[in-house]
C-alpha cells in the first residue's frame, strides 16, 4: 500500500479536525450518564436517571419502544421498497432498448435533482386523498419515491457492467425475461443492492421533514419526532435526558452502516466492480 509523503501530518491535520465531531460524540455519552449538565458541561454523579424513558414514559409521548418498532418499520419499509422497484426499473433502463429510454434516464436525473420539500404540500394532498395520511405507509410511499430515482441510477451503472453473454445465454436455452432477472442478474449486482438498500434505510431512519409534516398521532411518532419533542419541550430543556435519547437513537444506525460500510463504498465509487 503506497503512502503520500509525509502522511503523519496528514494524519495530524485530519485528527485536529475532526475533534469538535469527536468532542460532540463524548458529550453525548458523558451527558447521558450525568444527572444534571451546567451549561454545556456534565456535573452530576452518575446514574442511570437519563435512561429512564427505556421502561418509562416521559410525559404524554408514546413509549420508545413503540418509536423504536416505528422507526423501523419506516426505514425498513423504504428500503425494501426502493430496492424493489428500482432494480426492476434500472434493469428495464440498462438491458431494453425502447422509445424514450434516454428521456426517461434524463428524468430520472433531473427528479433527483429536484427538491422535495418543494413537493411536501402536493404530496399532503395526495396523501389526504388516498387516506393514507398520519400512517407509516403514506411516508413510506413519498418517502420512497424521493429515493428511487437515485436508487435507478446506482443500479443501473451496476447491471451496464454485466456480461451480456451470460444472459443471451440464458434466453438461446429458453429462460425467459423474468428468470433471467431474478436468477442471473440480481445474485451478480447483489452489492449495488445491499447498497441502496443501506443507503435507503439510513436516509429514512434519519428523515425528519417528513414524519413530522404526515405523522399527527403519537402512534405513529417516528425518532426524529420523539427527539425534536424533547427539544422542544416548553419546560428547560433537560440535557443528559437528550444526550440519552440522542445516543440510542444513533445506535441502530451506526450499526447499520458498519454492516452495510463495504457495500456503500462500493455504491460511492459508482456501481464499479473488483
Amino acid at each position: 500500500m503506497l503512502r503520500p509523503k509525509n502522511w503523519q501530518l496528514w494524519l495530524l491535520l485530519l485528527l485536529l479536525l475532526s475533534l469538535p465531531i469527536l468532542g460532540g460524540y463524548a458529550w453525548l455519552v458523558v451527558s447521558s450518564f450525568n444527572q444534571r449538565v451546567h451549561g454545556l458541561v456534565p456535573v452530576g454523579t452518575w446514574s442511570l436517571e437519563n435512561w429512564q424513558f427505556l421502561w418509562e414514559r416521559i410525559g404524554r409521548r408514546p413509549p420508545i419502544w413503540t418509536v423504536m418498532i416505528n422507526t423501523l418499520l419506516l426505514a425498513g419499509g423504504v428500503a425494501t421498497l426502493v430496492v424493489s422497484v428500482s432494480s426492476m426499473a434500472a434493469y428495464a433502463i440498462s438491458r431494453l432498448h425502447f422509445p424514450g429510454r434516454g428521456v426517461m434516464l434524463g428524468l430520472v436525473l433531473v427528479l433527483h435533482a429536484f427538491p422535495a420539500v418543494s413537493l411536501l404540500i402536493a404530496s399532503y394532498y395526495v396523501l389526504v386523498v388516498l387516506g393514507l395520511f398520519d400512517s407509516l405507509l403514506g411516508v413510506i410511499l413519498v418517502m420512497s419515491a424521493f429515493l428511487m430515482p437515485l436508487g435507478v441510477w446506482l443500479l443501473k451503472g451496476f447491471f451496464d457492467g454485466l456480461s451480456w453473454e451470460m444472459e443471451m445465454a440464458a434466453l438461446v436455452d429458453g429462460a425467459s425475461r423474468w428468470t433471467i432477472f431474478f436468477k442471473l442478474a440480481l445474485p451478480l449486482v447483489a452489492p449495488g443492492l445491499f447498497a441502496v438498500a443501506t443507503f435507503s434505510f439510513l436516509v429514512a431512519w434519519g428523515e425528519f421533514i417528513l414524519p413530522y409534516t404526515f405523522i399527527v398521532s403519537g402512534r405513529t411518532w417516528t425518532f426524529s419526532i420523539y427527539l425534536q419533542s424533547l427539544i422542544g419541550d416548553t419546560e428547560m430543556a433537560n440535557y443528559g435526558r437528550l444526550g440519552a435519547v440522542g445516543l440510542f437513537y444513533m445506535l441502530p444506525a451506526v450499526a447499520v452502516f458498519l454492516l452495510g460500510q463495504r457495500y456503500l463504498l462500493t455504491m460511492y465509487s459508482g456501481g464499479s466492480k473488483g
